[in-house]
């Protein structure tokens, strides 16, 4: 509720205090205007605006995809891209995937599960988010939406810079099992629609982990209670266990998913205090 402070004129409102992070997120004014709607004109947010946005990353995924996606990058550089990974792991004493792939694979039911989480959580989910984001939480819109970007821009330049071959689709020697095409789920990868829009050499870093982690990130910041924030979190850890078992990343690429979310936020946030420095000046 909106009330008016008798001493200092002031509008206030029930809601909590903005902290340093939300103030900065608002361009620095530092006053809640009560309304989402307001707050989109305050920050300039239009919806038009953020589709075109949206357009324009396809647009150069596209490009990206078409350069040093599937059909132009030779199976054998892809190979030896994830050779390269599985020796690193194997030094490491990590590379333990197909073992827990074979664990999960004894029930048909669970991995037909993780094989429709894999093909619909990833659009869903996110693209859910960032409506929910724009709509209710406009003051926490931009920073969030500049990560995704970020560090989608970033998986787009690990994948033109080393296309690597995911798990399922390498040889039959390293024990893995492509489970949408042994079990199934809703879609496939060899599909004619499919087949168009996926990079099946894009493993490396995980964008898959990557945006799960972006959304439970997200998600969390709107949380107040410990609780619904590891309910949050859980989200990323699913897709963890997913992308391991259907065999379509290994835990080196979840790794890489991991650090371009984290740059792709220090990027937005420094984008955001740039923004705010410019408005002041202005």
């Amino acid at each position: 509720m909106i009330r008016s402070d008798e001493t200092t004129g002031r509008v206030q409102t029930d809601e909590a205090p903005l902290n340093l992070r939300d103030k900065t997120l608002v361009g620095g004014r530092g006053r809640w205007l009560g309304s989402t709607t307001a707050e989109r004109m305050e920050l300039k947010l239009v919806w038009w605006r953020e589709v075109l946005l949206v357009a324009v990353f396809y647009a150069v995924y596209s490009a990206i995809r078409d350069i040093r996606g599937t059909k132009p990058v030779s199976a054998a550089q892809a190979l030896a891209n994830a050779k390269i990974i599985i020796s690193f792991e194997r030094d490491l004493g990590v590379f333990v995937e197909q073992h827990i792939q074979h664990f999960f694979m004894q029930s048909r039911f669970i991995i037909e599960a993780f094989d429709v989480w894999y093909g619909t959580t990833h659009f869903v989910i996110t693209g859910g988010l960032l409506l929910v984001l724009f709509y209710k939480f406009p003051d926490r819109y931009r920073i969030w939406r500049d990560t995704l970007a970020i560090l989608t821009a970033l998986a787009l330049i690990g994948f033109a810079v080393f296309p690597m071959m995911p798990p399922r689709l390498l040889p039959a020697s390293y024990g893995f099992v492509d489970t949408l095409r042994v079990v199934g789920g809703l879609w496939n990868f060899n599909s004619g629609p499919m087949n168009d829009l996926s990079n099946q050499y894009a493993a490396m870093p995980s964008l898959h982990f990557a945006w799960a982690l972006w959304c439970g990130l997200a998600l969390a910041a709107m949380f107040k209670t410990r609780r619904a924030r590891m309910l949050a979190y859980c989200y990323p850890a699913v897709t963890v266990v997913c992308v391991i078992v259907t065999a379509n990343h290994l835990f080196s690429d979840v790794a890489a998913g991991a650090a371009i979310t984290v740059i792709g936020y220090v990027g937005a946030v420094t984008l955001q205090a740039l923004r705010s420095r410019r408005y002041s000046w202005n």
